[in-house]
């Protein structure tokens, strides 16, 4: 079985930084796109940021300039690094990943369990 595990969530003052990391286990040999996306209460989960497995990487309007994704592929895990963190960006964060092969086996659509990030203004 495969499993997605945020860490690194919490509460930072406004114009602070967090960094956000995202595991995936499960006798993983590869990993297509990964993914950060948000929900904040009473809206719809929505992308933050994504990165495909060579590096090539896409971001939200709204966190461009202040957010930046990576991954280490030898260790399965994408990073968010959070900084000049505003109140609007509080909500529960939630790492995705596309496509999983895990030994002969495929797993589409997989996501973590979600970490909260408050950032109190």
């Amino acid at each position: 079985q495969v499993q997605l595990v945020e860490s690194g969530g919490g509460l930072v003052q406004a114009g602070g930084s967090l960094r956000l990391s995202c595991a995936a286990s499960g006798s993983i040999v590869s990993i297509n796109i990964m993914g950060w996306y948000r929900q904040a209460p009473g809206k719809q989960r929505e992308l933050v940021a994504r990165i495909g497995s060579g590096g090539s990487t896409a971001y939200a309007d709204s966190v461009k300039g202040r957010f930046t994704i990576s991954r280490d592929n030898a260790k399965n895990t994408v990073y968010l690094q959070m900084n000049s963190l505003k109140a609007e960006d509080t909500a529960v964060y939630y790492c995705n990943a596309d496509r999983i092969q895990s030994g002969s086996s495929w797993f589409f659509n997989r996501w973590g369990q979600g970490t909260q990030v408050t950032v109190s203004s």
